[in-house]
């Protein structure tokens, strides 16, 4: 067994016998984005709402580092560090890349990871892979421009914002040249859709078989979540049967993530069992030394509440 299936049986997202055994830590280290979806409003934090892109602070890479070094002396069973937001890890590069050298000095043997919705992976592939970072995943959600632009209204790339069907256009390609470049170079990659019916649903199987040809190991279909605030509140979130009904449909071309909790930016522990307040750098709860000192006594932490994510 090679040391990146080793590393996959560990991590409690691409694993679903890990899930019940290993606990994963999501950094808040991303706060911003650079494409607008549909279904996303960052400008929401509640404690007791457990979705993509909310969080209840934003950390800088050193106050990242003491926070895991916290965590890891409270949680035995930690085995994966994961970058997902509360933008997306590759907009905001220079803090994902050095959250991750600094907990990989201190801890070359825990498992990285990161979220993105793709738009800058043919821009820092390459980087990731010599970073270390073995699991990447990638939010797909369908291969037609003229749909994505449905669920995507614009993109900002290259210093430009493309709207429409020129934004989705531009997206949808470079996620498909992402995932080929990192399956390739034998990153693990799982890709991520929200099945949105009567806007996607029907794209979805072709998004799988187009990924599998891409060299993508697993699919994790989710269910809409109707953000307050965002496009799509109004729409139905996805229907259970019909949302495994698809991934029975899916089964077989690729594996299917059943066990998925769309988790926080900021989420700590069993998939299950988010223990994410008890160490809160912002509120003081956590501000505590971990046992035999460690970085935070070196460091000023920087936490910073999060009450608005501008997204762009």
């Amino acid at each position: 067994m090679n040391r990146e299936s080793c590393q996959t049986n560990r991590h409690p997202c691409y694993s679903f016998d890990a899930h019940h055994r290993y606990a994963r830590m999501h950094l808040p280290v991303a706060p911003r984005c650079n494409i607008s979806c549909n279904y996303c409003n960052r400008k929401f934090d509640c404690v007791n709402e457990s979705r993509p892109g909310v969080t209840s602070e934003v950390l800088t890479p050193e106050a990242a580092l003491c926070k895991f070094n916290l965590v890891r002396e409270r949680i035995e069973n930690l085995s994966v560090v994961g970058i997902a937001g509360p933008g997306d890890a590759l907009a905001n590069w220079e803090n994902t890349k050095k959250t991750v050298a600094l907990i990989k000095e201190s801890a070359p043997d825990i498992i990285f990871c990161l979220s993105t919705n793709g738009l800058m992976l043919p821009d820092y592939a390459r980087e990731i892979i010599e970073l270390g970072i073995n699991h990447v995943t990638v939010t797909v959600n369908c291969l037609d421009p003229e749909v994505e632009a449905g669920i995507c209204r614009y993109v900002n790339y290259g210093g430009r914002r493309y709207e429409g069907v020129a934004g989705a256009g531009i997206l949808i390609r470079n996620q498909l040249a992402g995932i080929e470049f990192l399956a390739r170079n034998g990153v693990v990659v799982k890709v991520n859709i929200v099945m949105i019916k009567g806007v996607n649903d029907r794209h979805i199987p072709g998004v799988v078989k187009k990924v599998k040809e891409l060299g993508a190991f697993i699919t994790n279909i989710m269910p809409l979540i109707p953000a307050p605030g965002s496009v799509f509140q109004d729409f139905p979130r996805t229907c259970p049967k019909e949302l495994n009904q698809m991934r029975d449909i899916c089964k077989a071309d690729l594996p299917q993530m059943r066990h998925c909790r769309q988790c926080r930016a900021d989420a700590i522990g069993l998939l299950g069992e988010d223990r994410s307040p008890e160490f809160s750098m912002a509120s003081g709860s956590a501000a505590t030394t971990p046992a035999g000192g460690g970085a935070c006594n070196d460091i000023e932490i920087e936490a910073h509440p999060v009450k608005l994510l501008k997204t762009g």
